[in-house]
């Protein structure tokens, strides 16, 4: 038997009967659902203001200034190869922090979005289909059943790594 919490009160449970649940923060890209983990989240921000850097990969929607930090920002649709995020009062920033390479990374993702942070237990995600989904399989964690259907989770080190989001170099012709 093991102890669990419920707000203020504690129960005895079978320690079988307990399923670990994670927290994650879902937002919108078009009309699909994603989800981060909490624990790779440091803040969410709303009309942001970009600076436009010359030169960077098209993905890269610019840079913006985090309490005196520079912070890049990412378009999460041209990431994922898709229309920019058209901005609305309701599109986002949401601020990472990642470790890429053994090194800590703040970097922005612009959403059109966000929507709420939800408990999904273990026995309710599935591992990363390999096909039929909008984002390549490495980046996917796994999908998480949900009454109305599924969210994807991504994970995030991978799916925002430098060397992910690097643009391919061009093939001498």
């Amino acid at each position: 038997m093991a102890k669990q919490t419920y707000g203020n009160s504690t129960a005895l449970v079978d320690e079988e009967d307990v399923t670990e649940t994670r927290q994650y923060l879902t937002f919108s890209v078009g009309t699909e659902v994603f989800a981060l983990a909490i624990a790779t989240i440091k803040e969410i921000l709303r009309n942001v203001q970009l600076a436009t850097v010359p030169l960077m990969p098209s993905h890269m929607r610019g840079v913006i200034n985090l309490r005196g930090a520079v912070v890049p920002v990412i378009d999460l649709a041209l990431l994922f190869e898709r229309s920019a995020t058209e901005i609305s009062k309701r599109t986002s920033v949401i601020v990472l922090e990642i470790s890429d390479e053994g090194e800590s990374l703040d970097i922005g993702i612009m959403v059109d979005a966000v929507s709420a942070v939800i408990e999904i237990g273990e026995e309710k995600i599935e591992p990363a289909p390999s096909f039929g989904t909008p984002v390549r399989a490495e980046f996917i964690e796994g999908l998480g059943k949900l009454d109305e259907g599924f969210v994807i989770i991504l994970n995030a080190e991978r799916t925002f790594s430098l060397r992910n989001m690097a643009p391919e170099p061009e093939a001498d012709a």
